[in-house]
């Protein structure tokens, strides 16, 4: 099954965390990855970005806690 998502809100009302979320729930990424993520996030003081950091990919992203660089996710 094919599915398309268009997600909008405003600037930080929590899009990114709401799509990486999405995707794991729907086992998009797994448990390891997630892990991973929170492990990272958590180093950097920014614990609750796990889900976001399944789309930010950019160093800069996560370090800012913004998504700069928006891409289609397969």
């Amino acid at each position: 099954t094919h599915l398309n998502v268009v997600v909008i809100g405003h600037v930080d009302s929590g899009k990114s965390t709401t799509t990486g979320h999405l995707i794991y729930q729907c086992g998009g990424i797994d448990k390891r990855t997630i892990e991973k993520f929170e492990k990272e996030a958590a180093e950097l003081g920014k614990g609750s970005f796990k889900y976001a950091w399944v789309l930010d990919k950019l160093k800069a992203e996560r370090e800012r806690g913004i998504t700069i660089d928006i891409a289609l996710w397969k």
